[in-house]
């Protein structure tokens, strides 16, 4: 019976994922339409994103000080951000999306995702048993498959951004209903009694130390390629195919790269780390996204199917290892802690994408975009020597039931 109840609550789970997380790229996936229609700047088109990215480090670092994702049943807190968030995200309907409003706007999405990321891993993880690289690469997996459908709603609406706004909120609406019928798994401990420096646990201990910086630079990586690979392609294709055919192309590929692709890493990913060990693959998935990271600038203006298969490579390699940093620092935390440890883990990483986001227009601008994303592969590196003392601490051994 737990069994098909886990079966059940995670596959609502992820559902929910799926459905909410698509107000994450909601407008980013929109800045082609948004310069065609309003010719808004590059500065502009980065707030989009980093707007998210900022509430988002703002509302996770309020849950983490609070302790929200163990004090509180976490399918309530869920229920609140996401009904808030859809009402943020509709609101852009009603505004010009050049103003501060629609920034603002983005910038409460943000805070609220801080209610549905971290705690839908925090919900995952009450049902692992053994399994707890799978299980949160699964979710992770929905959470990048939800966050690229909005890539794919504009290639079909073409330039109708306001369906897309609409699409996407009816989606998250949807994630809202479903999760009260999520269950809690047999793994889940409410919190000791509150207080305040709890959180700092985080970077006191060693090996979670460690876990936090291997995750880092992962993010250094990450958030950039995400927020910038379809304007990339976009840029690309409108060179390399007919035109009028480019800018839908360049939609198509980036939720296939973004979505499909990083659905394919965590969940592939997810399932290596449980047999490997979690340092193995994180170090190795980083190590080539790097290379890609290095690689696909010289690509731009390339043949379509050469820089396609490239960035899909990347799209399944910068995200293998996401999910595992996440179950690592899960299987290094106090049990009553998990939830705030994963909570603080995102907000230093998201704060960290905020830099880069804003950073690579001016890359772009400075050494064009051969160069431009050569300069991610720094997180990966980092990244990597981090993890490797990890594996070389004795703490590893609860990693991945002894696989480190």
């Amino acid at each position: 019976m737990q069994g098909n109840s886990k079966f059940w609550a995670l596959t609502l789970l992820t559902i929910c994922e799926i459905s909410a997380m698509s107000l994450w790229f909601s407008a980013t996936a929109l800045i082609p339409s948004f310069r065609a229609e309003f010719n808004i700047s590059s500065d502009q088109a980065s707030l989009l994103t980093s707007s998210v990215q900022a509430g988002f480090v703002a509302g996770t670092l309020l849950s983490a000080m609070l302790m929200l994702a163990d004090r509180f049943d976490p399918r309530r807190i869920f229920l609140a951000a996401t009904l808030i968030a859809t009402l943020a995200n509709a609101s852009i309907l009603l505004t010009d999306p050049t103003t501060l409003t629609t920034i603002a706007l983005r910038f409460i999405t943000g805070v609220c995702m801080a209610g549905i990321y971290p705690v839908g891993m925090k919900i995952a993880t009450t049902w692992a048993k053994g399994d707890i690289g799978f299980l949160v690469g699964l979710l992770v997996g929905g959470l990048t498959l939800g966050s690229a459908a909005p890539y794919l709603i504009s290639s079909v609406l073409i330039l109708d951004w306001q369906l897309t706004i609409a699409g996407t909120s009816v989606a998250s609406l949807v994630a809202a209903v479903l999760i009260i019928f999520v269950g809690l798994g047999p793994n889940h401990i409410p919190a000791r009694k509150f207080h305040w420096g709890a959180a700092l646990t985080a970077w006191k201990t060693k090996s979670l130390r460690l876990a936090n910086f291997g995750y880092l630079g992962h993010m250094w990586e990450l958030y950039a390629m995400l927020a910038w690979l379809g304007v990339f392609l976009d840029a690309s294709f409108k060179i390399t195919l007919p035109s009028g055919d480019g800018a839908v192309w360049a939609k198509v590929v980036t939720f296939a790269v973004i979505g499909i692709g990083g659905a394919i890493g965590c969940i592939g990913g997810g399932l290596l780390a449980d047999r490997i060990g979690r340092t193995t693959l994180t170090m190795g998935a980083m190590i080539m996204s790097g290379a890609c990271a290095i690689a696909v600038g010289f690509l731009f203006t390339s043949p379509p199917v050469v820089l396609i298969f490239v960035c899909f490579i990347w799209g399944i390699t910068i995200i293998a290892d996401s999910a595992q940093f996440s179950a690592s620092i899960a299987e290094l935390s106090p049990p009553d802690m998990v939830g705030t440890m994963l909570t603080i883990q995102t907000c230093a990483g998201f704060l960290l994408t905020l830099f880069t986001i804003h950073m690579m227009p001016h890359l772009i601008e400075a050494v064009s975009w051969k160069y431009a994303f050569a300069v991610l592969a720094i997180g990966p590196v980092l990244g990597t020597i981090a993890m490797g003392r990890l594996r070389a601490h004795p703490e590893a051994i609860k990693l991945a039931g002894g696989n480190r």
